[in-house]
Parts: C-alpha cells; sequence; structure tokens
C-alpha cells in the first residue's frame, strides 16, 4: 500500500483532536501492513509530536498496540469495535436470514467467526436440525491452526508474518489430522489463500469436516470467516465442498451489511 497524505479539509479538520484519533483508529484498521508512528504522521498530516501523545493515549485505552518492531496494529478494543459492527443488533435479523438461508441450502450448521488475537470466536450461528451435531455456542473460542475458519484468517496474512506466528504456535496435536508439522501447516495454508477456501478435514475434532470462505471488509479484506461443518457420517469434506459457491454468495451478502454499515455517507 503506498502512502500518502490526506490534505483534502472536506475530510479532515485539523484542529479537532476527535477527528485526528478517528483517522489513525480508521487507517490502522485498513492498512494492509502495521504502519510506524512515522508513516502515520506523513500519511495524515499530523505533527510528530502530536500523533505519539495520541498514540500513546490509544495504547492505554486498548485501541492500538505496538508490536516487537515498533509499529503499529489494532488492539483488543479495536478488534470489539469491529465485531461489534457485525454483531450490531440492528444487522442481526439480516445476518441470521442469510444464515438461516444458508443452514437450510447446506443442510448444515453455518455461522461467523472472526479472530481476535490467536483464537477464533464465533459470533453467529444457525445450527442444522440433524440430532447428530457439533454444538458450539456463540462466543466460545477455537484454535487457528487447526479449524478452516482459522486457516483461512492465517492465510489472509502477509507472508512474512504468518510465518513469524506459525514459528511461535504450540501446534498441539488435537487429532491424528492435526497439522503440527510446520512446514506442512504452511503449505497448507498456501493453497487456501490460492483457492480462498479454508479446509479442515478432521483436524479440530475427529469426525468433523468443515470449511470456510472470507467476509471481506469494505477495503476488500478480510474481515471474518463464514463456515459451515458437518459429521463425516453425514458429509465427506468433497460433500461440503459443493457448497461453496452458496457461501460465497452468502459471504458476499455479509460483507455488503458490513460495507452499509460503516459507510460514512449519508446517502
Amino acid at each position: 500500500m503506498k502512502l500518502s497524505p490526506i490534505n483534502d479539509p472536506a475530510k479532515r479538520n485539523k484542529g479537532s483532536s476527535i477527528n485526528r484519533v478517528l483517522e489513525i483508529v480508521e487507517l490502522v484498521s485498513v492498512s494492509e501492513r502495521p504502519l510506524s508512528p512515522a508513516d502515520l504522521a506523513f500519511t495524515l498530516d499530523i505533527p510528530k509530536p502530536s500523533i505519539h501523545r495520541l498514540l500513546q493515549q490509544l495504547e492505554a485505552d486498548g485501541f492500538v498496540q505496538t508490536d516487537w518492531r515498533g509499529l503499529i496494529i489494532p488492539g483488543t478494543r479495536l478488534v470489539k469495535t469491529a465485531v461489534g459492527v457485525l454483531t450490531n443488533d440492528s444487522l442481526e435479523s439480516l445476518r441470521l436470514s442469510v444464515l438461516q438461508r444458508l443452514a437450510a441450502e447446506v443442510g448444515e450448521t453455518c455461522g461467523i467467526a472472526i479472530p481476535i488475537n490467536l483464537e477464533m470466536v464465533y459470533t453467529d450461528r444457525v445450527q442444522s436440525n440433524w440430532p447428530l451435531q457439533l454444538y458450539l455456542q456463540v462466543g466460545d473460542n477455537v484454535p487457528v491452526w487447526c479449524t478452516s475458519s482459522g486457516k483461512l484468517y492465517l492465510s489472509s496474512l502477509p507472508k512474512a508474518q504468518r510465518k513469524r506466528l506459525i514459528s511461535n504456535m504450540p501446534l498441539q496435536p488435537l487429532t491424528n489430522n492435526t497439522l503440527v508439522d510446520k512446514q506442512q501447516l504452511e503449505a497448507s495454508l498456501e493453497q487456501i489463500a490460492k483457492t480462498g477456501v479454508g479446509l479442515d478435514n478432521e483436524e479440530f475434532i475427529a469426525g468433523i469436516v468443515a470449511l470456510s470462505v472470507p467476509i471481506l471488509n469494505p477495503e476488500g479484506h478480510y474481515f471474518a470467516s463464514l463456515f459451515t461443518h458437518a459429521p463425516t457420517i453425514r458429509k465427506s469434506l468433497a460433500e461440503l465442498q459443493v457448497f461453496v459457491p452458496k457461501l460465497q454468495a452468502a459471504a458476499n451478502e455479509l460483507g455488503l451489511m458490513l460495507k452499509e454499515a460503516t459507510s460514512l455517507d449519508p446517502q
């Protein structure tokens, strides 16, 4: 991403500290890579002393954090705010209507998961009507390295960042199929990055297969995973993959909802 200063007076008011804080939060949220304080100062045309003061306050409040290289990345509160946009009550009925239709088409449980730190958090879920199914509730956390939604998220990261994360992850063998060899996991993530479909071949829970497709934010980047899963006695992974186009269509609908919810244009 090429950085250029924002000088449009219609988009910013240099005298407003609130505007400056919101601009920092917005840029950190949509940037394809972590930014340095100097990057933010240049792009937003904010004096360096001011940018450092504002960043210190935002970090103290949990909206941003500084990584090991001194670059600025989203903090826990900023991630939770993003989750809140998608899970806002005003959109809940619309989201659930999409998930209910999708679950009926696939014949299996469908839901949405969002990354927080090194786990995926379920924000929405519509259960299938089968007596045999996996019961994971909204708010439950699952690992990133062995679930379809988590692997999809990891595949969306820049390759260097992904490799650093994997190198530090304790890859626990939860089933016989869990990829605990880091080179094998990286190869799997490379394939997912090419196809845009996260796969879990009984890697998280024995007897359960799953797949995920991305829900994109207004800038066209990964925001969340739309997933479905099934017991292998009912559907194989190959049989589940037949429904990828339906998941992708539903993910597009959910992405449009997110865009409309975060749009600053009253029209």
